[in-house]
Formats: C-alpha cells, structure tokens, sequence
C-alpha cells in the first residue's frame, strides 16, 4: 500500500495549533499531510517533531473540531510545496497561496519547496544598482540597492503599512527592465487588506503585483507559511524568469508571535522576552533569501517591515533584524505627532550598502558627499533644539539658528514630502536648495 493512502489512527492529544500522534511509520520531518475528520473533510499539517514515540503535527487550519477518537492522519510523503507561474501577477492570494480574489487557480508550471534553497555564499553577487522609491529620506539617504534586505522599523499606530504601499506602488529599476513586486502580509485586519488591494489597483501598480495575504482572523499558524510561500514565488520570479524582484514582508512581528505561540504549545525552553530560542535562525532563513546570483538576470530585494513593542528598538524582532540584515529604516513617532509624512527619522537610519548603489552611472556625482552634509546639518540641528531647552532661543548665535531653521525645513519639505513620487534628481536637488540655509559643511 502507499504510503499516501496510509491512515494513522493514533492522534493523542492537541495542544493549541498542534497534534500529537503515534509514531507514524516511515514519515519524514517536514512531510506534509493531511488531517481527515469524521465527517470526511481534510485540513492540511505539516511534520514538525518525530520521534520513535509520536509525532507533532501543526494544522494549517486550526484545530477546531478534530477528534482525536475518530481523526486520522495521512501523510502526503511530500514537503510543503507552492504552484508557481507567471499568471500570479495581478492575483491575490491567501497566506497558503489559494487565490481569494474570485478569480480560478492558476496552472501552475512547476511545484518548488516552499522551504527554498539557502544561496552558495560562493554563488551570490554583490548587491549592486539603485532602486528608486521616490521616498528622498531612502533615496537621499539610506539607498535601496538591488539584492539588498533593508528593514523598515515602525511602532504601533505609525503608518508603517501606508509606507509600504508608497514604496511599492512607486519603487522603479532601469528602463527595458522586468521589475515586480511580491507582498507578502501576515496578521492584518480586513480593513487593511482591502486598502492593500484597493490602493494597488488605484496606482496601477496591482498588474506587476502579486500579494499573499493572511489576516487576523485566519489560523495563526498560516502565518509561518505565508512569508515562504511569497519568498518562494519571487525566487521563482527572479531565477527563472529573470524579473528584479521586490519582496514587502509585513508584520514581522505577528510572524515571531506565531513562532513563540508554537514554541510554547511545543513545551520548549523560551529565550528572551519567551520568544523561541532558535529565532535568530529562522528569521535568517527567510531573510537571506534576498539576493543575488551570478550567472543569473534577476535579483531578489527584500523590505521586511516590523512593529517595535513600545518603540523599543532594542526588542528581540528588531534587534535580531539588525544583525542579520543590512541597515534599517526607523519611523519616529515625534515627527508622526508633527503631522510630517512619512516620519522617517534619518538618524538612526542606516543602508549599508548605500556606496555599491550610487554615484555617476547610478545616480549622480557627488550623491555620497551631499548625503552626508544634510546628515551631518540635520545633527547638528538636533542637538540645537536640544540646547534651546536649556539656555532659551535667545542664547543662540546666528549660525545655531541657521541650523534650527534648516532641521525644520528639513523635516518638512525633505522628509515630509507626502504622497509625492520625487525622482532621484528631485531628491538630490532639494537637499542641494537645503543645504544652502546654513555655512558649508
């Protein structure tokens, strides 16, 4: 008999998102399979845990309803795998990639393991090439460059989702390019999901788009799939295809919750903050997928995106982010409290790779040494507002002032641009106008 015709009887106990059931012979970790009800109905799981004893499965779509007396298991002798084709774009699909605009299932024109495969260091190129968002506080000054992972660190309430859209609706490569967009949203309300769709569409940005979406009310498992699933399709995208891929991955934050909700049902000794001690790890697996390969066209650019709890960037989430990735975008609630939009506060902002994506040919001539005179004027206007706490406006001199006046134009004409799409020039430009309302620096 095959194996998956094969039923096990041997469910023993459910805890949370998970089953336990007896040994179940010649099943491997990581092996899909499926959980039949009585009443004939089947729910996907996937291996987690074996052991000569039991096996733990989780259920992709909870555990309601699953009697251990009468439920069976039935391996698929298959690991979690994803339909992949070029008819994704302009589809929206679930956190398990079933389409849930309305439209038929695509053919798919192979199936790829969603766990994907980690890069060859031997085999990466070095991130290079500009991407423009139209965002001046990124292009200006913390650079996107194709194949980078650049995080974007937000707090609860601040418009972190709204940002993501901006970028993705505005995010452009070289002309004659393939370039595309993979969204991959995870714990989100309803409501945020239908201004995804509706705001994709409105840009026109939705026909080079394809999103996996799970909300709030979905299984909480689903979330662990969801960004895989995304990564797996833009890898397919980007190597075999040879599109420039963008992946927007948001929230990160629900995808840890759900890694230390299992860690708990799953018994293991916590780590900090009671979030699985293997964290690091999986958020590596998922984040160095971003890349790429030489020998190959497309390329792989990742905006992970993550609520801090209390603003704390400390946190484990973004505090494992920044050693794995390479910089970070920061969102100040001050500046979303001054209405400017979007509140990016370039400070504690960082792009690592910034210098492989600019210059002539790039962008433009003299992009690094601009970029660090607004940084190094907007400082020092910082630390004069800070001095006016102290001795008064009264105490300044003229050249404090100049700085005080500079950091708020900066604020709002440079960083709060608003809804507008500004061209690199744009950017560059505008800082050149900035930087003459205070000495040269």
């Amino acid at each position: 008999m095959d194996l998956i015709k094969r039923e096990y009887r041997t469910i023993t106990a459910i805890s949370g998102g998970l089953i336990f059931a007896g040994n179940i012979a010649g099943a491997r970790l990581g092996e899909m399979c499926f959980i039949q009800l009585s009443d004939g109905r089947k729910r996907q799981g996937q291996i987690l845990e074996l052991s000569d004893s039991h096996a733990l499965i989780q259920v992709l779509e909870g555990t309601s309803g699953i009697d251990t007396r009468s439920a069976a298991v039935i391996p698929t002798g298959q690991p979690a795998r994803v339909g992949v084709s070029k008819d994704v774009f302009g589809r929206v699909f679930d956190g398990l990639g079933l389409p849930i605009d309305g439209l038929p299932p695509i053919i798919p024109e192979e199936y790829i393991d969603a766990a994907g495969l980690p890069m060859n260091p031997a085999s990466r190129e070095k991130p290079d090439f500009f991407i423009q968002t139209g965002i001046s506080a990124i292009d200006g000054l913390n650079t996107l460059v194709r194949g980078q992972k650049l995080p974007i660190f937000s707090g609860a309430g601040l418009p972190a989702k709204e940002l993501a859209l901006q970028i993705v609706s505005q995010a452009k490569v070289a002309e004659k390019e393939d370039f595309c967009v993979v969204l991959g949203a995870m714990g989100i309300t309803s409501r945020e999901a239908f201004s995804f769709r509706k705001s994709l569409e409105e840009s026109g940005a939705m026909e080079r788009t394809v999103a996996f979406i799970n909300e709030a009310s979905d299984p909480t498992i689903e979330r662990l799939f969801t960004p895989r699933i995304a990564l797996t399709t833009a890898e397919y995208l980007a190597f075999k295809h040879g599109y420039h891929v963008m992946v927007v991955l948001t929230d990160m934050t629900a995808y840890c919750d759900c890694l230390r909700e299992i860690g708990s049902a799953r018994e293991e000794i916590p780590g900090r903050r009671s979030y699985p001690g293997y964290m690091y790890t999986d958020l590596a697996s998922l984040y160095e997928r971003a890349g790429r390969l030489k020998g190959r066209k497309g390329s792989i650019t990742m905006v992970p995106i993550l609520t801090m709890p209390d603003d704390d960037i400390t946190h484990p989430i973004p505090d494992l982010t920044g050693y794995i990735t390479e910089g970070q975008i920061v969102l100040s609630r001050a500046l979303h409290r001054k209405g400017v939009y979007p509140p990016i506060d370039v400070l504690p902002c960082l792009s690592r790779l910034m210098n492989l994506g600019i210059g002539k040919g790039k962008t433009r001539a003299g992009h690094r040494a601009l970029a660090d005179r607004l940084y190094s004027a907007y400082a020092r206007g910082i630390d004069v507002r800070r001095l006016i706490a102290i001795v008064g406006e009264e105490g300044l001199t003229d050249t404090d002032k100049k700085y005080f006046s500079f950091s708020d134009e900066f604020e709002q004409s440079f960083a709060g641009q608003g809804k507008s799409d500004r061209t690199i020039d744009e950017t560059l430009d505008l800082g050149e106008r900035l930087l003459k309302m205070v000495p040269e620096v």
